[in-house]
């Protein structure tokens, strides 16, 4: 748990800035969010909020419920947009590099290989894709825990070459179909209310959707291991696993995340079944226009600083939020109090 002692001296620090009190809304929540971060394991409460070496990573696997049409896209394009990540030509490229956010792009488990030697590459794949989580398992409990190693490992190397704010992107051909059924298995929801259009299907195609992923949690449901380690194994994707690995290792470094989308918001959703208290370093970046995602933000009491209607993944809400998170910092770190200012009120 974190510790709070240092929580009252921050908000006075806040509340002594020149302008009227909450006057700076969700800005102050989160300069607080991070000052209390920064402030664990201090003598006294941090003047100076940093924001040192931010890195998004992107975490990319495939989903053998593709087969099932449930996207307008095969899965093949997964590693096509891995290859337009290394070369930069994605979306997420271009706001990494106007917001100097370093960029990794991590193959989970693709459906095909990537040979290259960029040194933003990493490779810690679970196999070649999921199983069809509508037909059987998506992944054994041994690739789940070996998906949390490698999740956690790669946070905590980043974090460990001086990074202190990570933010998680994704990449997969029907990762919101595993989402959906991991929303719908966790929260005992119905998969109609959780499931989404995604990259855009057919009424149709979304019908399909809907009955492959209740069959995959009506199976969850009936083995009688209920629970977020055998809900990811019967339902979830490589991606997302190694993500909630991520999530662990942040919160065990008290390191803020910037939390993206759908994809990764069930992640961080599962962290904090795992461990509560990961919940502590969660800022939650956007609200996205998939359903789903707007009943998990709800499950984790969240509030998304901006609500642009995306739906692109990548790690593209969080990349645009993370100047907000700037400014957040630079009104802590200098803004003037009113003793300061000779201002009285």
């Amino acid at each position: 748990m974190l510790d709070t002692r240092h929580a009252s001296a921050i908000q006075e620090r806040i509340d002594n800035k020149t302008k009227p009190l909450g006057a700076l809304g969700q800005l102050e929540t989160t300069a607080h969010q991070l000052a209390l971060l920064q402030s664990q394991g201090q003598k006294e409460a941090v003047s100076q909020i940093t924001l040192t070496q931010p890195t998004m990573l992107l975490f990319a696997g495939d989903h053998g419920i593709a087969k099932e049409g449930v996207s307008i896209a095969p899965s093949e394009v997964t590693q096509q947009m891995v290859l337009n990540f290394l070369a930069g030509g994605a979306a997420i490229n271009q706001f990494c590099r106007i917001n100097n956010i370093d960029l990794k792009v991590i193959d989970c488990g693709i459906m095909l290989p990537v040979e290259t030697d960029n040194p933003d590459f990493i490779v810690q794949r679970l196999g070649a894709g999921t199983h069809n989580l509508a037909q059987k398992a998506a992944m054994s409990q041994q690739q789940v825990a070996e998906g949390l190693e490698l999740g956690g490992s790669i946070a905590k190397q980043t974090i460990e070459a001086g990074c202190n704010l990570l933010m998680f992107g994704e990449m997969g051909i029907a990762n919101t179909s595993s989402s959906s059924a991991l929303l719908s298995a966790l929260s005992i929801t119905d998969a109609a209310y959780c499931v989404g259009k995604g990259t855009g299907i057919s009424d149709a195609q979304l019908g399909n959707k809907i009955s492959l992923i209740r069959q995959g949690v009506a199976r969850y449901s009936e083995s009688g291991k209920p629970g977020p380690l055998r809900a990811l194994a019967e339902l979830g994707g490589f991606e997302i696993v190694q993500m909630v690995g991520a999530f662990l290792a942040a919160s065990d470094q008290r390191v803020p995340v910037l939390v993206d989308g759908f994809i990764v918001s069930i992640a961080a959703y599962i962290a904090t079944l795992l461990k509560p208290e990961a919940r502590d370093v969660m800022i939650f970046a956007h609200r996205s226009e998939e359903q789903g995602h707007q009943k998990v933000l709800a499950l984790l009491e969240a509030q998304p600083m901006l609500d642009l209607g995306l739906r692109l993944g990548e790690g593209t809400g969080a990349a645009l939020a993370y100047p907000l998170l700037r400014a957040s910092a630079e009104f802590y770190n200098n803004m003037a109090s009113f003793a300061d200012a000779g201002v009285t009120v």
